[in-house]
């Protein structure tokens, strides 16, 4: 029986520290990323592909900011400037994908599906804002838009100034997600859950609408896995292995690692925030959910055998 995964692009995928975010810097990194990807494809995978958003929706934020400004236009809110990134992102991938299958003489569909990721209205984390997004302002601007709208600013740790912070609630639904997997087991590669998919919720019974808030994007892509019944699921990130005693005297690469050792090794603050840890949190919620392991590695590992670290049960 073909194996189903659903991979989860990194932030390097699409854009490099001290890159602008042209173009053609996107598109080189999604090409080489691709190019690794089409080992599993040539394996006789089948795929399903997510990705990060933060740099491209924070540039759209900065669009819309600077068309307000200058010449009127409206600003739209997060999640649709949530939809334009995953449109954006979804859109280079499948034309770098398209390029390196068809330079190995592979023919797959490949499609991008703009996905709403279900959230609880409820959720504890719409208490305690604080994921930043858009542009920094001063603390007297950042007070005037905070009484103006109701939006929380809060002072970026580094001293670049202020920023709005929305929540970051964790998933409970993946849309279209009956379809993705119909898709996926016919054999087209599916570029879905975006950025971890945009926030919606219902304010009433039938009425669902987007709201401000950003879902981590691995944990998104972790639910969509076990969702539509994948048999493995792949973090990419920058690195081989996960480590711990990272980057200290003693640092050590995991190969195999068991759910339980996995939790050890979060309670012991070996994975940080913002790095490590939500990545190692959503392989064990993929295998603690009915997947057979989760690698986490760098793109270049994929297809080689024992690459990456592997969270099983």
């Amino acid at each position: 029986m073909t194996k189903l995964a659903v991979v989860a692009f990194g932030g390097n995928a699409l854009l490099r520290a001290g890159q602008r975010g042209t173009i053609d810097e996107q598109e080189a990194n999604v090409t080489e990323t691709c190019t690794h990807v089409a080992r599993l494809i040539e394996k006789g995978y089948n795929l399903v592909i997510g990705h990060g958003n933060g740099p491209q929706v924070g540039n759209i934020l900065l669009q819309n900011q600077a068309g307000f400004e200058v010449h009127g236009v409206p600003e739209m809110p997060l999640d649709v400037c949530g939809a334009y990134s995953q449109g954006l992102i979804g859109y280079i991938i499948e034309q770098q994908l398209r390029n390196v299958l068809e330079a190995m003489n592979l023919d797959r569909d490949i499609l991008t599906l703009v996905t709403q990721v279900l959230v609880d209205k409820n959720d504890p984390a719409f208490q305690n804002p604080t994921k930043p997004i858009g542009p920094y302002y001063t603390q007297e601007v950042a007070d005037q838009k905070a009484a103006a709208s109701g939006d929380v600013f809060k002072e970026d740790p580094k001293g670049k100034g202020w920023r709005k912070v929305v929540a970051s609630p964790v998933p409970k639904v993946i849309g279209n997600r009956k379809s993705i997997e119909k898709l996926a087991r016919e054999g087209a590669i599916v570029v879905c859950v975006g950025g971890g998919g945009i926030p919606v919720f219902y304010p009433e019974p039938k009425k669902l609408q987007g709201i401000d808030a950003v879902i981590d994007k691995d944990l998104a892509s972790s639910l969509l896995a076990t969702q539509i019944n994948a048999d493995e699921f792949y973090i990419l990130t920058d690195v081989p292995k996960v480590y711990i005693n990272f980057r200290k005297p003693d640092e050590k690469a995991l190969n195999v690692v068991t759910i339980a050792e996995a939790k050890q090794y979060l309670a012991e603050g070996h994975f940080t925030e913002g790095s490590m840890a939500p990545k190692v949190r959503a392989a064990i919620y993929f295998v603690e959910n009915g997947g057979k392991e989760c690698i986490i590695t760098d793109a270049g590992e994929l297809g080689k055998d024992n690459a990456g670290t592997r969270i099983v049960k």
